[in-house]
Parts: structure tokens; sequence; C-alpha cells
């Protein structure tokens, strides 16, 4: 399987080792190459999965079994239309795009391919499992939270620095954040009405959005999404008040929590790893053919809501 990466910061690192792995347990050889946009060295054992770096786009060939768009977010949409006619498949990492200022006809896509847009949180046990007990839930309202301290997400870098301080590559938590959107429709499917203020309100010297607040409406409940950049608590949580009962999802504690008599549900993130999990859903369905998960187009639907409502 020929392989090519666009971007090989620590995210596209993490899905280079990860495919690395689900291809060696699966038996699938590996030719993967890397686009780089500078000659700085990596380290030997990232080195140590590529056959080719190239640092002109003159050099990429035009057979890939798969390409994966790991680089800036801003530069997604040119990337992946660059690509479209070089690559049988594509793997995108969140969000989609920087803005929802696109036209996706412009990408040309081939309707036989499959594009995956990175969605891990679906392979967390807490999304696995909520997805089939609430099923069985009559749901009034939801209420899903979003807290973090951008500063120390990357131990050693200048959040200053980074993509998500910058409005213009994508960064602020509405689209940076999107992971809350993905899960939220995952779960729901989409809202038919959401309201959102957003904006810059902390001290962070950054110029994208640090706090973003939605509520979506559906046929038959409200939801709340609280979104920002400033919490120096971490919490990651979805709350859902439901007929009989208070369901929270507490993604820090790993854990699901019941207000009836039900037993609350502990897991252990330890035993399982959802970017591995998702990277071996992708292979399979690149493998077999299966059109599912998170394609471009709901990818793009999802973008809209996260940074401007629907």
């Amino acid at each position: 399987m020929k392989i090519c990466f666009f971007g090989l910061g620590s995210i596209g690192k993490r899905h280079l080792i990860n495919v690395s792995k689900v291809a060696n347990k699966m038996g699938l050889e590996l030719e993967i190459h890397a686009f780089r946009s500078t000659n700085r060295n990596l380290d030997s054992s990232i080195n140590s999965l590529l056959t080719k770096e190239f640092y002109s786009v003159k050099e990429l060939q035009d057979d890939y079994d798969i390409t994966f768009v790991t680089n800036p977010t801003h530069l997604h949409f040119n990337t992946i239309k660059f690509m479209v006619n070089k690559s049988k498949h594509m793997f995108i990492e969140k969000p989609i795009f920087e803005s929802r200022n696109y036209d996706l006809s412009e990408l040309e896509l081939n309707e036989n391919n499959i594009y995956h847009v990175a969605t891990p949180l679906r392979f967390t046990n807490i999304i696995k499992n909520l997805k089939k007990i609430l099923v069985h839930e009559d749901i009034y309202s939801v209420r899903v939270i979003s807290s973090s301290f951008l500063p120390y997400w990357r131990p050693g870098v200048d959040y200053r620095h980074v993509y998500s301080a910058k409005k213009s590559e994508g960064g602020g938590v509405s689209a940076d954040l999107i992971h809350e959107w993905d899960y939220i429709t995952h779960l729901f499917g989409f809202p038919e009405k959401v309201y959102n203020l957003n904006g810059k309100y902390s001290h962070l010297e950054i110029d994208s959005d640090d706090l973003s607040i939605y509520i979506a409406q559906y046929k038959d409940k409200l939801l709340e999404l609280h979104l920002d950049y400033f919490g120096k608590e971490n919490k990651r949580e979805i709350e859902i008040f439901t007929k009989e009962s208070k369901i929270i999802g507490d993604f820090v504690r790993d854990s699901i929590r019941f207000s009836d008599e039900r037993n609350d549900l502990e897991f252990d993130e330890l035993d399982s790893d959802m970017y591995l999990e998702e990277m071996e859903y992708f292979l399979r369905n690149v493998m077999h053919n299966y059109k599912q998960g998170n394609n471009i187009q709901h990818a793009y639907q999802t973008l809209k809501i996260a940074v401007g409502g629907n």
C-alpha cells in the first residue's frame, strides 16, 4: 500500500506511527512518502518509517492509495484539490477547513473513493456506549462543555505561535474544538436551528476566539454547548437530561454516571486507544471499500454549524 503524508507535525507523526502499527497488525506492507515544507531533521523513530521525502510538489507521484492531509487547516482545501487525482483515498485531520467559504464541487471528488475526516472521540468508550444507551432514552435537553487552558496544550511550545492562536489558520475554539459538534451530530443528528455567540474575552495573547457558546434546537430537545481556551481546570463532559435520569459522560474521568439506580460505568482508556481504533476502522474501510464514517460532506456541514450556525 502506497501512502503520502502532507504535514509531519505532532498530529501527522501520530498518524504516521499509528498507520504503521495498524498496517503491521493487518499484514499490510507500506511504502510511505512525505511531502515536507522544510528539511528539518526528524526523530530517527519517525524517519525510519518513511520510504521517501519530497520538498517539491513536482516530485510527488500519481498512484497513491492513501493521502494523509495533516498539514495546517488553512492548507487542507488546496491539498485535497491537488491530490484528488493522485490518490484513491484520503484521511484528513479535523477541522476539514478553516472557514465555511468553500465550494466542495471544486474538489471534484471521486464518488468511488473514501475521504475520511478525523473523528477520534467517536471511538472513545464514552461515545460508543452512549450511542447504545441513548436509543432507549427520552431526552429533554443536553449540556456539553469543553474547557481547557490553551498554554497547557503543548508543553514546551509557545501557545502564541501555534495555529490555535491564529484566526487566519483556522484557530479559535469554534473550529478547533469541532470534536464536540462532531460527536453531538453523531449522537443526535443535525439540529434544526443553532444560535452562537463567540469572541475573544480572556487575557490570552491570541487573535482567535477563546469562547464560543451555542444553543441548538432540535424537534424534541434543546442543547447547550460551551467551548473555551481559558479554563484552568480541564473539563470535558456531556450531560443528558432524560425522562428518568441524568446521564453524564465525563471524558476526563473516563466514565458514564447515572442519577438513577443504574451502575456507573468506569473505563480505562489505557486498554484502548481511540486514535488506533479509528486508524484500523479507516484502513478496513479502504480495504473493503466501505463508505462509512465522517466524509467530507458531513464534516463540512458540521463546520458550518461550528463557525456560524446553520
